[in-house]
Parts: C-alpha cells; sequence; structure tokens
C-alpha cells in the first residue's frame, strides 16, 4: 500500500523514531487489548496485532531485530526465575499431570507436521502455526530467530492464536462447570490453606513442641503460650506443654485439627489477639544480604527471642518453615516481644523498596549466561544442529538459578513485582517487534486460500489439545474443575484463560496451583518443539 505525500508527514517520525513507534504501539495495543468481550480480554497479543496492522500499512515500521531479542530474553528470562523453585517441585510431586501435559505437546508437534504435509506449508509457517494455536510466544520467537527473522512464523501465529484462545476457553469453562458434581475431584486437590487455632491442653504431653510439629497432614508452627500463671510467652522447640497451657498453632486445617485433638481442644479464647507482652507485625524483606536465605538462617529466635510464622509472597500465604527459601520482597509475620519488634523490622529491613529492586547484578550475568546457552548447538540426530536461542536459553539458565536461589554474595532470585514487571515489559516489546515483521504477508494469507487453512488447521490442533487434557483430566490425573481448568492455561501458556478461570471460581487456589505445576514444562516443551519443527 503507498501513501500519499501529505500521509506522510504523520508516518515519517514513526518510521525515523524507533523509540517512538514503539510506545505508540505498546499505548494502541495495550488500550485495545484491555477491551473485554463477555469478560475475557485479547490481552497483550493485541500489541502483536497492532504491530502487524502498522506494518500492513507500511513495512518501514518495523522496530529494530535487537529491542525484540532484548525483550524476549527478558521476558524468558523473568518467568524461568519465578517459576524455578515451583518448577523443580512439580517435577517430584505432580509427575503425572506433567508427563500429561509434555507428551501431548510433543504429540500435537507431530500432528502439525502432519497437517503440514497435507496442507502444503513451510516449516516456518508450520512452526508458527503450532506456536499460535497453544498461543506460545516464546515458541514464535524461538521460530523467528531461527529462521534469520523470516516472517513465516509471524504470519502462521497471527492466524492461528485467536482459535487457540476460543477453544482452550470454552474447555475451561466446561470443565468448571463439572466441578460440583464431579466424583473424580479429589479432595487432595484442594487448595493448602494457612490457619491458626488457640488449643486449649487437656492431656498429658510427653512430647516437646519441636516434636508436635509434624503431624501427618503437613507441619504445625508453635506461635506462642500462655502457662498456668497467664502469662503469654514465646515458645521454642523445647517446650514441653502441660494441662491447662493454650497454644497458638498455625499450619494447614487439617494439620491444626489433628494437633488440636492430640492435645485437647479448641480454646475460645484468641491468643493471636493477645498483645500485652508478645506482638505481631508483617514486615518486608528488603535486606539484601537475607535474600535467597532459609527461615532458619534469619536466626529470628537467636537474635530476638522472635518467631516467623507465615511468609506472603504475591497474595499467597505459606508457612514459615525452617527449609522455606526467602525472596525479596517476601512480608514475613513474625510474633516477638513487644520491645524487640523493632529491633526484628529493622534486621529484616522493612522498606518497600526492596520489592521492587531487580538485583541488576544477578539479572545482569543470569541473562548473559542464559543468552550463551542459547548460542551453544545441540545435535539432533538426522536433523542438524539445535540451538536453543533467545528463550529456552535464558528460561533453562532462569529455572536453574531460581532453583539456587543465591550464590554466595550472588541473588539469583527477583522481587515478585519486580519479575511481573519483567515479565510484562519484555513480552510488549518482542510482540511489537513480531508483529512488524509480517504485516504485509499477513494480509496476503489472510485473503488467501492460505490464511482459511491457517485457521483450520489451528483449530484442529487447538482442538485436540483440549480434548487431550479433559480426557487425560479425568482418567489419568483424576481432575475437573479448578484444578484441570488451571492446568488448561498452564499447558496453553494463556493469562486469558486463567484470568477467567480465577474470575469464575472467585480465585480459588486449585487454578493457580494447577497453572503454576505445568506451565514451565509447557513453556520448554512448546520453545523446543517450535524449534525442531523449522528444521523439519
Amino acid at each position: 500500500m503507498r501513501w500519499t505525500g501529505l500521509d506522510f508527514r504523520y508516518v515519517n517520525p514513526l518510521i525515523d523514531s524507533p523509540v517512538l513507534l514503539l510506545f505508540v504501539l505498546l499505548a494502541v495495543g495495550t488500550a485495545l487489548g484491555s477491551i473485554r468481550i463477555r469478560g475475557v480480554a485479547v490481552g497483550p497479543a493485541a500489541v502483536l496485532f497492532c504491530a502487524l496492522a502498522f506494518s500492513a500499512v507500511n513495512t518501514k515500521m518495523a522496530l529494530p531485530e535487537a529491542l525484540g531479542t532484548f525483550g524476549l530474553a527478558v521476558f524468558a528470562y523473568s518467568i524461568g526465575v519465578t517459576a524455578g523453585p515451583s518448577f523443580f517441585t512439580s517435577l517430584r510431586r505432580g509427575a503425572r499431570p506433567v508427563a500429561t501435559v509434555a507428551a501431548t505437546l510433543v504429540i500435537l508437534g507431530g500432528v502439525t507436521v502432519a497437517l503440514a504435509t497435507l496442507l502444503g506449508l513451510d516449516a516456518g509457517t508450520a512452526a508458527g502455526l503450532y506456536a499460535g494455536a497453544g498461543t506460545n510466544t516464546p515458541g514464535l520467537a524461538a521460530a523467528v530467530v531461527r529462521l534469520g527473522g523470516s516472517p513465516e512464523p509471524t504470519v502462521g501465529y497471527s492466524i492461528s492464536y485467536i482459535g487457540g484462545v476460543v477453544i482452550m476457553l470454552m474447555a475451561a469453562a466446561w470443565t468448571l462447570r463439572r466441578d460440583s458434581d464431579d466424583p473424580t475431584v479429589s479432595e487432595a486437590e484442594a487448595p493448602t490453606e494457612i490457619h491458626n487455632a488457640t488449643i486449649k491442653v487437656q492431656h498429658d504431653n510427653v512430647m516437646s513442641v519441636r516434636e508436635l510439629t509434624y503431624t501427618p497432614y503437613g507441619r504445625v508452627i508453635f506461635s506462642r503460650y500462655q502457662g498456668e500463671d497467664g502469662v503469654v510467652r514465646m515458645t521454642d522447640g523445647a517446650t514441653v506443654l502441660r494441662p491447662g497451657d493454650r497454644v497458638l498453632a498455625i499450619g494447614p486445617d487439617e494439620a491444626v485439627r489433628h494437633i488440636t485433638k492430640q492435645l485437647g481442644r479448641r480454646s475460645k479464647m484468641a491468643l493471636h489477639l493477645e498483645r500485652t507482652e508478645l506482638d505481631y507485625r508483617r514486615i518486608v524483606l528488603s535486606r539484601k544480604a537475607l535474600f535467597g536465605r532459609t527461615v532458619k538462617d534469619l536466626g529470628l529466635w537467636e537474635r530476638f527471642s522472635a518467631r516467623p510464622t507465615r511468609v506472603r509472597r504475591a497474595d499467597q500465604d505459606f508457612l514459615a518453615t525452617d527449609d522455606f527459601v526467602l525472596q525479596a520482597g517476601d512480608r514475613i509475620r513474625v510474633a516477638a516481644p513487644r520491645d524487640r519488634m523493632g529491633d526484628v523490622a529493622k534486621y529484616l529491613g522493612d522498606s518497600e523498596h526492596g520489592t521492587s529492586d531487580i538485583n541488576p547484578l544477578g539479572l545482569a550475568i543470569g541473562l548473559a549466561a542464559g543468552l550463551l546457552l542459547g548460542l551453544v548447538p545441540i545435535a539432533i540426530p538426522a536433523l542438524g544442529n539445535l540451538t536453543l536461542g533467545s528463550a529456552a536459553g535464558p528460561l533453562i539458565v532462569g529455572l536453574a538459578l531460581g532453583r539456587i536461589g543465591r550464590s554466595g554474595p550472588v541473588v539469583w532470585t527477583l522481587p515478585h513485582q519486580a519479575s511481573e514487571t519483567l515479565t510484562q515489559l519484555g513480552l510488549l516489546l518482542f510482540l511489537a517487534y513480531a508483529g512488524g515483521r509480517a504485516g504485509s504477508q499477513f494480509i496476503t494469507a489472510v485473503k488467501s486460500p492460505l490464511g482459511l487453512k491457517l485457521l483450520a488447521a489451528g483449530i484442529v490442533i487447538t482442538g485436540l489439545h483440549a480434548l487431550a487434557l479433559l480426557l487425560g483430566g479425568r482418567y489419568l490425573m483424576s481432575s475437573l474443575g479448578p484444578r484441570l481448568a488451571g492446568i488448561m492455561a498452564g499447558s496453553q501458556t494463556q493469562p486469558a484463560i486463567l484470568a477467567y478461570a480465577n474470575d469464575t471460581t472467585r480465585f480459588d487456589a486449585r487454578v493457580s496451583l494447577g497453572y503454576a505445576l505445568v506451565y514451565p514444562v509447557a513453556m520448554v516443551t512448546k520453545i523446543l518443539v517450535c524449534q525442531i519443527l523449522t528444521m523439519i
């Protein structure tokens, strides 16, 4: 399409200033992406479609490749660092859902090859088709980078993306309606929430608090107790509770109920509200020397006779067990003598600045290591050499470093708020870049029979994906309802589906648990499959 001289007066500033073009794309795209239709918004993907439209009007309205690579690397690394601990835990505790998702995604890669052969699609378009049907931007990025900036993957991605959202959204809506009456939903899927109870001790007890901490239903922390003399004291590991004592127990509901029966009964007294001699408050962990350390490493009891009981990260509370690894910005709930609470706060930092510190040293070293790993060639029999690229390399390094937490003075973890910001910014940068490389090809494809082929093929791939998860949820994972909806969102790596499931269930924790369980594996698998598709 050609512009008149008058039109160029408005277009030239965008062509001459990539930074101006970037922010115009981000502004228009995010505004359109926030529009909800029946409660569902396109989200960040709208930036991609906005960039496609701009470049379709004039091919010179495209952002530099370096900007897209930067955004992609930051996005993938931030996801890896955040998901690192849960990723390796999921491999141990959630092997069946993880294996089901990984196997499904690999098989769908084979289905994509068959469809591409049947429809006469080139390798780049096939990789984009797979990424779009799975709504996976890093997979698209891996294919684009491997093919040297070729527009074909973006075209395939753009046309199949909408079906990838809508079909999986319909499947998630169906499984959420099945939650209330389906007998296959296991009680083990219930969210682990932290409760507290004041227990009146009635039974003679020969075990110390340290021994009582472990129950068949999880750990319990004893914060403080009131003796027969009426004085409220902090508990320590050697404390032995006697009949007539009252003690505050904190932990999962089943564990608290178990320990209540073991010791006596629930007391009407709310010991956690007693603040005469002792106090409690949430303190922000902002002291860098403590990032990546465990709760035990804090040494709060030895230093201040204080007891950490819970850790709030993002919107979730965790029990402050000795082996819990802390991150910058965590809010630690601490019980301590009133005259020592100020010292505890000063020791932990208690500064909101720590919640937004991106930790430049660890971030730079981690990204450099990830990008270097992405350059290493990996020999694939009968296919040639494969490189992880700017997406999978930083993602894998981020997963490993997120699990490690820190190495000596170098902290690898990121505060939750900083990680969310970097993830969103990196994703938007890459989407703005990718769309600017394929505008004219996208318009050509939409107007030709190729567009219908890609749309139909994307619907088939996403439909098979949804069907496999529904059947796997019932017969392999014994799961329907919120947890399976979360697994679907994680397997599709699709925030819109996660947002819908959270909104529908009023943020049932099972949704987030299912999402976090499979998301890292799905992300890595899709990136690798997309790269392999470009080689076939």
